[in-house]
């Protein structure tokens, strides 16, 4: 027997494909049936599909919001509210610890002026001795006697002067007594103190004017006398007043009312007396009202400032 090579080999032949029957890829009909659907192909439907679910009920939202929408506003507004309070804090910081403006000074020192006549001693408003020249390039001094006590408005002075004072709101009067070097003149001296600059300059404007000794009497309405027992001034009474002079400076109007130290009545004195006698009175009062009314350099960490 002769071996051929197995490409003239023969083929096996073909089994007789029944009718109906489908054959493969090579003609050879499929063994036991059609084939079925491939391992990876997805599974057909098991049954009629069902209905669709029925609708849920509709979110809750307050004012259109819903809760994470909520959430999201209360955020924001929490860090608004942290950023507005974080600037106003810096910005107090700031202000509390800036240095103030001359605006700010100039006000303080205003209101520190208008408190000297509460906030300072006696003595320092009516210092024990006052410098004047009774005439040209010649000085003397001024002795203090006294100080009253009451600082009532109405008691200080005449009742038109009274009338004049307190429609313009006066919170004091302020009343000391000098006599001159000789001893031969004495003066009280009157600070009427006012809330602010501008009440003292139009009372100042309505308050009779400098009146001095013209041989017709006493001087009135004025400042009361204040006489000190025990000292030059014990006889100066009211009916001894011979001149008068008012001055202004800053919340304060001064005044000052003089006489003999002798205490003869005005009325009694029926010639003018020559030269200046009672010269120092104004000079008195000059000197006083500059004291009360001279600006500070304002010092903030003082606890008598108000910055």
């Amino acid at each position: 027997m002769a071996f051929l090579p197995p490409s003239e080999q023969p083929h096996p032949p073909r089994p007789p494909q029944q009718p109906g029957m489908p054959a493969g890829p090579s003609g050879v009909p499929f063994a036991g049936g059609p084939p079925g659907p491939p391992p990876w192909a997805p599974p057909g439907p098991l049954g009629p599909p069902r209905p669709p679910a029925p609708p849920g009920p509709p979110p809750l939202t307050v004012l259109g919001l819903r809760a994470r929408q909520w959430m999201v506003v209360a955020l924001v507004v929490g860090c608004t509210y942290l950023l507005t309070t974080g600037v106003s804090l810096t910005a107090a910081w700031t202000t509390l610890n800036r240095p103030p403006t001359s605006a700010e000074l100039q006000i303080a020192a205003n209101k520190e002026v208008a408190r000297r006549w509460e906030a300072w001693p006696a003595e320092r408003i009516f210092p024990d001795r006052i410098t004047y020249q009774p005439i040209a390039g010649h000085s003397e001094y001024a002795t203090r006697t006294g100080i009253v006590p009451d600082t009532a408005c109405a008691e200080g002075v005449d009742d038109v002067i009274a009338n004049t004072i307190r429609r313009h709101e006066c919170r004091a009067v302020l009343r000391a007594t000098y006599v001159d070097q000789l001893q031969g003149i004495v003066v009280t001296v009157g600070v009427v103190a006012f809330p602010d600059p501008w009440k003292a300059d139009r009372a100042y404007k309505e308050l009779p004017g400098a009146q001095g000794p013209e041989g017709t009497g006493g001087v009135s309405p004025a400042l009361h006398a204040a006489p000190f027992a025990g000292t030059a001034s014990a006889r100066f009474t009211d009916d001894a007043r011979q001149d008068r002079t008012i001055d202004r400076g800053g919340p304060y109007v001064v005044l000052t009312t003089s006489g003999q130290v002798d205490g003869r009545p005005a009325a009694a004195v029926k010639k003018e007396r020559p030269g200046e006698p009672f010269a120092l009175a104004p000079q008195l009062g000059h000197t006083i009202a500059r004291s009360l009314s001279a600006k500070s350099l304002p010092d903030c960490d003082d606890p008598l400032w108000r910055c």
